[in-house]
C-alpha cells in the first residue's frame, strides 16, 4: 500500500516538494495548499523529524486507517486554535489580572492543573468585572487563526459539517458561529447579574470528557461514526477528543497533544487542514 505523505507550510514549494520525494524515494504531485508525496513505504519517524527540523515545514503521514472521502465532520476547539486568543486572558486583562490567569490557562493546557480546577479558579478572579467587557474582547481582541475563515468555506463546499467546542465561553462561539455560519457550538456559559460577572459558570463544566462527549453526540446526530471526523486542538484538555476521532490534527499545540496526534500543524494554517481530505 502506497503511504501519503503531506508537504505543507509558507516554505513548501516546488523545489523543495521534489528535493524530499527525491530522498524518500516517491512520486510528488500537488494538492490543496500543499503537495503530497507518494511513498512505497513510510519514512522512519527520525527521518520526518530531521526533515521538519531542516526546512521549517509540516510533514505528516496520513496513516493508513484514515479514509479522507468518508470525513463528514470537523471539530475544533476555539481557543489559540479557531482564534488566536485566550478569551479569558483577555478577559481578565480589563481587571489587571491578566498575568495572573495566563499563568494558569498555560500550566492547564500543558496539562499540570485538571481543566475543570483552573477554569473556576480563573473564572472567580473575574466577578465583578461588567459584562460589557466580554463585548470589547469580542469587537476589540478576539481575531480568527489565518485561514480559520477559509477552512469553515472549504468544508462546507464539500457538505462536510464544522463544530466548535469550547472550555471558554458561549458568548463567543455564539458570535462566531452567527458570524461564520458554524453547524455547530459547545462552551461554557458565564454567570451574570445585574449586568456583572459573578465569578462563576453555570451548569457542567465543558471540559476534556465534555469535549469528547460532544464528538459523540454530533455523530449520534449525523449518523456517522466517529472514524468519519477530523478533530483539532491545541492543549491538554483537548486530548480526549483527538483520541475519539477518526484523525486527531494537533495545530501549533503543547507537547503533550503533538505527541498523540496524527498530524501535527506547525507552521501551516488552518485551511492546511483541506488538504486532508480527498479532493
Amino acid at each position: 500500500m502506497t503511504a501519503i505523505l503531506l508537504l505543507q507550510g509558507p516554505h513548501a514549494g516546488e523545489s523543495l516538494a521534489g528535493q524530499v520525494a527525491r530522498s524518500l524515494g516517491g512520486r510528488v504531485r500537488p494538492t490543496a495548499g500543499g503537495w503530497q508525496l507518494d511513498l512505497a513505504q513510510p519514512p522512519a519517524p527520525e527521518t520526518l523529524e530531521a526533515l521538519r527540523a531542516r526546512h521549517r515545514c509540516d510533514l505528516n503521514l496520513l496513516p493508513p486507517h484514515f479514509d479522507p472521502a468518508a470525513v463528514r465532520l470537523v471539530v475544533s476547539d476555539m481557543d489559540s486554535t479557531f482564534i488566536a486568543i485566550e478569551c479569558i486572558d483577555e478577559i481578565a486583562d480589563f481587571a489587571g489580572l491578566k498575568p495572573q490567569v495566563a499563568a494558569i490557562t498555560a500550566a492547564a493546557m500543558r496539562g499540570e492543573i485538571d481543566f475543570e480546577t483552573s477554569l473556576k479558579r480563573r473564572v472567580s478572579l473575574l466577578a465583578g468585572l461588567p459584562v460589557t467587557v466580554l463585548e470589547q474582547v469580542y469587537r476589540e481582541r478576539l481575531r480568527l487563526s489565518p485561514g480559520a475563515e477559509a477552512l469553515v468555506a472549504g468544508l462546507h463546499e464539500r457538505d462536510i459539517a464544522f463544530a466548535l467546542v469550547s472550555g471558554g465561553f458561549t458568548f463567543f462561539t455564539e458570535r462566531l458561529r452567527r458570524r461564520l455560519g458554524l453547524d455547530f457550538t459547545l462552551a461554557n456559559e458565564l454567570e451574570i447579574e445585574d449586568g456583572h460577572l459573578t465569578g462563576r459558570v453555570l451548569g457542567d463544566i465543558v471540559g476534556a470528557a465534555a469535549k469528547a462527549a460532544f464528538l459523540d453526540r454530533l455523530c449520534e446526530r449525523l449518523q456517522i461514526h466517529p472514524a468519519q471526523t477530523i478533530a483539532i486542538g491545541d492543549g491538554a484538555n483537548d486530548l480526549e477528543l483527538l483520541r475519539r476521532a477518526g484523525l486527531a490534527v494537533a495545530y501549533h499545540a503543547k507537547p503533550a497533544l503533538q505527541t498523540a496526534a496524527d498530524v501535527v500543524l506547525d507552521h501551516s494554517d488552518l485551511e492546511a487542514v483541506l488538504a486532508l481530505l480527498a479532493p
